[in-house]
């Protein structure tokens, strides 16, 4: 693991623990820095980075606590409680069987 991915792993710790706390702005910033960090070293975010990011507000997002995560037919739905932005994510085999 190289130093941007240290980084970005950091951030991720540092936005996660500030969500907790309920400082949502602290948390946006160690986003949108984390984001700069991948896209200036040309590495790409983890999967759970993207996974618990909003990517219209940069809000951490912590379900329960701010966003609203349901399962529907063959797809998780992740809602955004800052803007309301929904993101979807396919689960289960491959090819829907």
């Amino acid at each position: 693991m190289g130093i941007p991915e240290e980084r970005i792993d950091r951030l991720q710790t540092l936005a996660r623990e500030a969500t907790e706390e309920g400082e949502y702005d602290r948390a946006r910033e160690y986003v949108r820095l984390a984001r700069r960090v991948a896209e200036r070293n040309r590495v790409s975010l983890p999967r759970s980075f993207k996974r618990f990011t909003c990517d219209d507000c940069d809000a951490y997002l912590l379900p329960g606590r701010n966003a609203r995560v349901r399962l529907q037919d063959g797809h998780v739905v992740v809602r955004c409680e800052h803007c309301g932005a929904t993101a979807r994510y396919p689960y289960g085999t491959p090819g829907g069987t």
